[in-house]
């Protein structure tokens, strides 16, 4: 009797172990990016240099996962963000500002994550959003990192940018293809629960050879008079279609901010993209997007129009009008971690429509050449 005991605790012991597995990954990536951009200052001048990485925003990061049996895991990811030309890091005093998070993964239900992360909308819309996007799935995923083009984005954002302090996501892959999600950001601010959260859903479908995504979003950011005064809302649909060769992608973003006394802002924006893979070791990029803003807010010192979700509390004078981007690139793939690229974009602006690094100029051409490697 004793040894039958003995042996069903050895054998609990070597079943518990068996599935209590954790594992930690390091992993990082690098880019960077020479860049040539006119209209850097009032007089016109040219700036050429080493700006912030163009495609990715350089990171260091730790994930891990612990087996806990019955197909759960708890999972966590922290990422921290750096500037490699200067080593200095991406936000002063914020080691991991990219990503801290930690979750539950079960094949059943899906996951949950709850910390510092990618908002729910920027994940679902970057299918669409520009040439780069992947697949839908339980993943982050992002936009190009740091040029004209990249401003759509904001339109996923939240009361903290395009991630989330203080949030919570669910997401499932469901098995027909279908992906869904939520997403609530607490405000944390004692006894107004809504000032400066974000409520979030999305949905999307991998097909064999295209994919569907949509999302609605609210942020209530409070302006330190009433966080009703401010409520931004944003929809969008989108999706990409699958050739042999090409990808195509295309989009549609609605955006209203209420803005206290300045009155209510109204953006449309629309957005077409192409990437085509032959095979060897090119692909190229080429896409075009329209930002057209009514009655949008302009920062304090009035030189440039306010991304969506931004605070407009500081601001005293608004603006309609339209910022056009063409945009176009190549990548050489040395290995499967490690590219060269060309890049270039065209800025036009019409009516009121301000950019402050156009320096009150109606135009703006940005060449760029760079190296990404991923560890």
């Amino acid at each position: 009797m004793k040894k039958s005991l003995l042996a069903l605790a050895v054998l609990g012991t070597c079943a518990h172990a068996a599935y209590a597995q954790t594992n930690v990954t390091v992993y990082g990536l690098i880019d960077a990016t020479i860049s040539t951009v006119n209209h850097a200052d009032k007089n016109g001048d040219r700036l050429t240099g080493i700006p912030v990485a163009w495609f990715s925003g350089n990171r260091i990061g730790f994930r891990g996962a612990e087996d806990l049996g019955s197909g759960l895991k708890a999972i966590f990811k922290l990422e921290a963000e750096f500037v490699v030309g200067t080593g200095e890091m991406d936000t002063p005093g914020v080691l991991f500002n990219r990503d801290a998070w930690v979750g539950l993964q079960d094949t059943t239900f899906g996951q949950v994550t709850l910390g510092r992360q990618n908002t729910l909308a920027r994940d679902f819309s970057q299918v669409y959003g520009d040439a780069y996007g992947s697949k839908l799935g339980l993943e982050e995923g992002g936009y190009t990192n740091n040029n004209n083009f990249k401003q759509l984005i904001f339109y996923s954002g939240s009361a903290t940018g395009t991630r989330y302090d203080n949030g919570l996501v669910w997401k499932k892959v469901f098995g027909n293809g279908v992906v869904a999600g939520l997403g609530y950001q607490f405000g944390e601010t004692a006894g107004q629960f809504a000032r400066n959260t974000t409520k979030s859903a999305a949905i999307g479908y991998n097909g064999s050879n295209f994919i569907v995504s949509a999302f609605i979003n609210q942020a209530d950011v409070g302006n330190g008079v009433s966080s009703s005064l401010e409520k931004h809302k944003s929809y969008s649909v989108g999706g990409s279609y699958m050739f042999d060769l090409v990808r195509l992608n295309a989009g549609y973003f609605h955006y209203t901010a209420e803005q206290g006394a300045l009155g209510q802002r109204k953006d449309d924006a629309y957005t077409v993209s192409a990437k085509f893979t032959p095979q060897g070791s090119f692909d190229y990029e080429l896409g075009y997007q329209v930002m057209k803003a009514e009655n949008a807010a302009y920062n304090a010192a009035g030189t440039s129009t306010l991304n969506a979700y931004a605070d407009a509390s500081g601001s005293t004078a608004t603006g309609s009008g339209k910022k056009k981007t063409l945009y176009a690139s190549t990548f050489y793939h040395l290995s499967k971690r490690t590219e060269l690229y060309l890049a270039a974009d065209y800025m036009k602006l019409d009516g009121g429509y301000l950019v402050g690094s156009a320096n009150g100029f109606k135009n703006q051409t940005e060449f760029a050449v760079g190296m990404r490697t991923r560890f």
